[in-house]
């Protein structure tokens, strides 16, 4: 394995990961889906995970997000080790996550969207409390400013918006409350062009204010367009990783079907997983 310190994190040696991972393990039975993952994210930086179906990828983000446990392994966010039961408890943490499914209901309007199960109220009276609806709205308007989402009438049911719109709402809503991270899993993989364009707009505006982003993308355009390092995934494990700048579409391409060995990298380029 190679050494997890490199040249190219040299400006970086002593900034402390906001998400660092080590030997993240996770069996189901004889199948090894996921066998001594090690990742870092750094403030600021954006990565992508990259790899072929079934290399492991959706494993390692359920394994963060508290959808599952791991067999074996740590993750420390920002210095400090945590273990998530649920997503919730990742969430609390200040990790969001936009899946691929959205987790939106389409009968209801924006900012009841943006405050699904995080709802405001002017009185709390447990199932019988009153929704602040003024409050929702407001800060659901400065979310969609900040972030860069035009909604031109946010009473509208998201049943009425295009699938560009609503994926604009839910990485919205994860800028909104993420502490720490925000992941998107294939965040445009149901968009046509110019929806595409739009969310990568604001997924560099969220690069700009410096939140760190984890993106799972099968477009290698796309992560090259968007992120500081590439991490691969093949065979259930992280093979390596490699800055966006020391490397090219086909070497990324190779190192996900095996034709490129990750030990052939030059030395003062390549850094561990």
């Amino acid at each position: 394995m190679l050494s997890p310190t490199s040249t190219s994190e040299s400006t970086m040696s002593n900034t402390q990961p906001v998400l660092e991972i080590s030997n993240l393990t996770k069996h189901y039975g004889g199948v090894k889906a996921l066998t001594e993952a090690g990742f870092r994210l750094m403030p600021g930086e954006h990565a992508a995970i990259v790899g072929d179906n079934g290399a492991g990828k959706s494993t390692f983000v359920r394994l963060i997000t508290g959808v599952e446990q791991p067999n074996s392994g740590d993750i420390r966010l920002d210095g400090q080790s945590v273990s998530f039961d649920s997503p919730l408890d990742a969430r609390e943490k200040g990790i969001e996550t936009v899946y691929q499914t959205l987790a939106l209901a389409e009968d209801l309007d924006v900012p009841a969207n943006i405050f699904l199960g995080r709802e405001l109220t002017r009185l709390n009276l447990g199932p019988l409390s009153v929704l602040n609806h003024k409050a929702m709205r407001e800060q659901s308007a400065s979310m969609l400013e900040t972030t860069g989402v035009k909604i031109q009438d946010m009473s509208e049911t998201l049943r009425g918006m295009s699938g560009g719109q609503r994926q604009c709402v839910a990485i919205a809503r994860a800028a909104g409350f993420a502490k720490n991270l925000i992941i998107l899993d294939e965040p445009t993989a149901a968009l046509g062009v110019a929806e595409t364009a739009r969310v990568e707009q604001i997924i560099r505006g969220l690069k700009e204010r410096g939140i760190p982003l984890i993106i799972i993308s099968h477009n290698l355009r796309q992560v090259f367009d968007l992120v500081d390092r590439i991490w691969v995934f093949r065979q259930g494990r992280i093979i390596c990783n490699r800055l966006k700048t020391q490397t090219n579409p086909e070497e990324i391409v190779g190192l996900i079907t095996g034709a490129i060995d990750p030990a052939d990298l030059p030395a003062e380029e390549a850094v561990a997983c």
